[in-house]
């Protein structure tokens, strides 16, 4: 049961995430988002990580798709318009050729380690490196709550403002010259 469930979820999840990339519209792509963020909270259950899976669905199904949506409303974008024949000119062959290089290598270093799962190797959750204690340090509230607020405080406050920092750049955007 809990295999179906798995693959289940993954589907939704892989299927959300592509469509988000291919809508045009990008209320719709917000939408699928959070699609996605909920199909990966049900993995976190499978996982047995309740405490992730809630925060999954809070911090990202919740106020950063709120804060998405605020900012797509805000744009009011109502479809995605093809690329002016000048920024295509800048980006030129080159450019083209490069991104071209950079998919071919995120392709293979996928490749790789999917071939690094399934033949066992270092990063393997059954591999012998694996323990168990580290798994039960994660599932505690509290623990997750010490490590965030001492050891990754910095990391913390400057997402948060990074968030007010985009926000804030989303309404000057938006604004209209009167």
């Amino acid at each position: 049961m809990e295999t179906a469930a798995f693959y289940a979820f993954a589907v939704i999840a892989v299927l959300a995430s592509l469509l988000v990339v291919g809508q045009r519209n990008p209320m719709y792509s917000v939408m699928l988002l959070i699609v996605s963020f909920g199909a990966l909270a049900g993995l976190y259950v499978l996982l047995d990580a309740p405490f992730t899976a809630v925060t999954q669905i809070i911090i990202y199904a919740g106020a950063i798709m709120v804060l998405f949506l605020f900012v797509v409303m805000l744009l009011n974008v109502p479809r995605e318009e093809r690329l002016p024949t000048a920024i295509v000119g800048m980006i030129g062959p080159a450019g083209m050729r490069f991104g071209a290089v950079l998919s071919i290598l995120l392709g293979a270093e996928v490749a790789w380690a999917i071939s690094r799962i399934a033949s066992g190797g270092p990063g393997d959750l059954l591999s012998s490196d694996f323990n168990p204690a580290d798994a039960e340090a994660v599932k505690s509230v509290a623990n997750i709550g010490r490590a965030l607020f001492t050891d990754y405080a910095f990391a913390f406050e400057v997402t948060s403002v990074l968030i007010l920092v985009a926000m804030v750049g989303a309404v000057v955007l938006a604004r209209k010259e009167h």
